[in-house]
């Protein structure tokens, strides 16, 4: 697969609805964008394994222990502890390799292999760290990828939010702190992982191609063409930056007055 290849998929998943989305596809996309040079096979047959074993467990576990075992457990997908901030733990294609990876690039492959068996499991966009939910005949559960699939309870889910920084209100209400998040939603923070981590290291151009997938991925979405303009004038790349910074005043008008006292700002160096 080509960059090229990589953009036209991503692009298709931009217009897919939220029911449709591709997410694991998607990811491998993003993966491939980043770093061409590697063979995506091996994100898709980890996968493949982890539907066959689930599917088997699943005749005699209960959905939540069956998720985890399969994914941790046979798969050996578990959080990186020693290495957190290597770029590699937001990468699926290096993550299937690693078999180690940040929670919502691991959680890429819990969701494609639960969806692909016929359980109902959505990602949760839990303030600073990445969960999932289950849902099980007893209620709804909150898993935690990162370590191995355990499950949160809901005691543990309120002390973190309020390290977090949530207010108690907010904190101790379950149907907020489990609200779960489309598929899209999942694969964007993938991304901001990567633009966050890439734009530490300085690395401007893997922070600019991470933001160009978050502008395939939610195209109605300003904020991407932001995060570019910034990667791209960091780089140099003023014209560029400029034509980034005006992408993002046409899709948002709210966003228009921030966008537009950077363009011109940019535009000042330019002339």
């Amino acid at each position: 697969m080509t960059r090229e290849e990589a953009e036209a998929i991503l692009t298709a998943a931009g217009k897919a609805g939220d029911e449709d989305f591709p997410l694991l596809e998607a990811a491998i996309a993003c993966a491939i964008h980043d770093d061409p040079e590697r063979d995506p096979e091996l994100a898709r047959q980890l996968a493949g394994a982890g539907v066959e074993r689930l599917t088997d467990r699943l005749v005699r576990e209960s959905p939540e222990e069956a998720l985890a075992e399969t994914l941790a457990g046979d798969l050996r997908l578990s959080g990186d502890l020693l290495d957190y901030d290597n770029l590699d733990n937001a990468d699926v294609l290096a993550v299937a390799t690693r078999r180690k990876g940040l929670p919502v690039a691991l959680g890429v492959y819990y969701l494609h292999v639960a969806g692909k068996c016929g359980l109902t499991v959505q990602g949760v966009d839990f303030p600073g760290h990445f969960l999932l939910r289950i849902e099980t005949p007893e209620g709804p559960m909150a898993l935690d990828p990162f370590s191995e699939g355990r499950v949160v309870l809901p005691s543990e889910l309120t002390r973190r939010a309020l390290h977090a920084g949530l207010t108690p209100n907010v904190a101790e209400r379950l149907d907020v702190l489990m609200a779960p998040a489309p598929e899209r939603a999942v694969l964007i923070r993938l991304q901001n992982n990567v633009y966050a981590r890439a734009a530490a290291a300085r690395d401007w151009p893997r922070a600019e191609r991470a933001a160009l997938r978050r502008a395939l991925i939610d195209p109605e979405d300003h904020r991407p063409w932001l995060a570019a303009a910034g990667a791209r004038e960091a780089q140099g790349a003023l014209a560029g930056a400029l034509e980034a910074l005006t992408r993002a005043s046409r899709l948002d008008g709210g966003a228009a007055l921030a966008a537009r006292a950077q363009r011109e700002r940019v535009r000042m160096q330019l002339n």
